[in-house]
């Protein structure tokens, strides 16, 4: 019987999410793929000492990487070092390098939540009641505060980003993999962030998140778009999570999740030929 490709599939199955269950959508994903892979499960901080041994590491729901950032940064410099093959690809240009991304799309005019990191550039905010206040490598709220304009001067600025707070309908979210659109979830209560339901977008939203997709050049990977549907209508950015972007797959109707699954699949053997990866008699299982 020929070789088929190994995965290590990086994931945190104890990591207390808020309103996400990590471990039971790992154990799900991980068991769809095995169909085609030869798959192991490791914590984040086991990935840099484990991967030699697999034809490329999958990087699922790991957590913040600001709770292990000495390890990341181990671990990407020993990936580029060893030429291995990682999913999402370390090239990614949104959260995967941090929050500052952001700063480049206002200053682009792409429809994201205005954000600025300099006490100078304050006036380019619109008026807002109060003010969110976050760090450039944060993530999962971590390390966010909401504070009214006149304590943005007590801001201690250079690792912190300031945006207005939006009042906003709903937020929404675009999920994919590689270009091709999967599916939409999104959140009626904007107090309740993780209770998502289906959700059936335009093509003016598709055209919307479509743009942000483009602007990030992955060839492969798993990507979710985050937006928010202000008061006149419009939708904004919020992230765009491309490291380990949480699927919220047990939501979606079963026919839905099955496509996604496929959609992966395809996407891993393609972007493990694309650079012959696979061992040589390695089965490609499409």
């Amino acid at each position: 019987m020929p070789a088929r490709p190994r995965l290590l599939y990086v994931t945190d199955l104890a990591y207390p999410a808020r309103g996400r269950r990590y471990c039971d959508e790992d154990i799900e994903l991980s068991s769809r793929l095995r169909a085609d892979f030869d798959i192991a499960l490791c914590h984040p901080l086991d990935a840099a000492a484990l991967m030699d041994g697999f034809d490329a590491v999958v990087v699922r729901n790991s957590g913040p990487v600001l709770h292990y950032q000495e390890a990341y940064d181990a671990f990407r410099a020993r990936a580029a070092a060893h030429g291995t093959r990682v999913y999402n690809p370390l090239t990614g240009r949104a959260d995967m390098a941090g929050k500052r991304y952001l700063l480049e799309l206002t200053a682009a005019g792409f429809p994201v939540i205005p954000t600025v990191d300099r006490p100078e550039d304050l006036g380019r905010l619109p008026e807002a009641a109060r003010y969110a206040v976050k760090p450039k490598a944060g993530a999962d709220s971590i390390g966010l505060d909401f504070v009214p304009r006149p304590r943005l001067a007590e801001v201690t600025w250079g690792d912190l980003l300031v945006q207005p707070r939006i009042d906003f309908r709903y937020e929404v979210s675009f999920y994919y993999v590689d270009d091709a659109f999967q599916y939409a979830l999104h959140a009626p209560d904007p107090e309740r962030r993780w209770v998502l339901e289906p959700y059936e977008p335009t093509d003016a939203d598709l055209a919307f998140a479509r743009r942000f997709i483009d602007w990030n050049t992955l060839d492969h990977g798993i990507q979710r778009v985050d937006a928010c549907r202000t008061r006149d209508g419009d939708l904004l950015l919020v992230e765009l999570e491309d490291l380990n972007p949480y699927l919220s797959l047990d939501l979606v109707p079963g026919r839905t999740r099955d496509a996604f699954v496929a959609a992966l699949k395809a996407s891993l053997h393609r972007y493990l030929e694309s650079a012959g990866a696979v061992r040589p008699g390695a089965a490609s299982l499409r």
